[in-house]
């Protein structure tokens, strides 16, 4: 899996939690997982799951716009962890025999 579907993964389990603007994913991903995307590639990630429709953008009253998940996001995320139960399922049976 590339970085860019790595940063797509991740910002899309970080707005399964809520609505969050961008440095606040950044954070949240961050505490999760200890990976610190950086600017470029979150909102270049971001801007390609707003154009999938698996995220929208919300009203902001400031300069930090927020962003929250679609049902068509959370259903993506849904089946990619669980297309990953399967593998993690796989992968720990052959660690047991190596």
């Amino acid at each position: 899996m590339a970085l860019r579907d790595d940063a797509a993964l991740l910002i899309l389990t970080s707005l399964a939690g809520g609505a969050k603007h961008g440095y606040a994913m950044i954070d949240d991903i961050a505490s999760i997982t200890g990976v610190r995307l950086g600017p470029g590639t979150l909102y270049g990630a971001i801007g390609r799951l707003e154009a999938e429709g698996m995220i929208e953008a919300l009203e902001s009253a400031d300069r930090r716009r927020p962003y929250q998940i679609t049902p068509e996001g959370r259903r993506h995320l849904e089946a990619e962890i669980g297309g990953m139960k399967g593998l993690v399922a796989i992968g720990l049976r052959r660690l047991k025999r190596a």
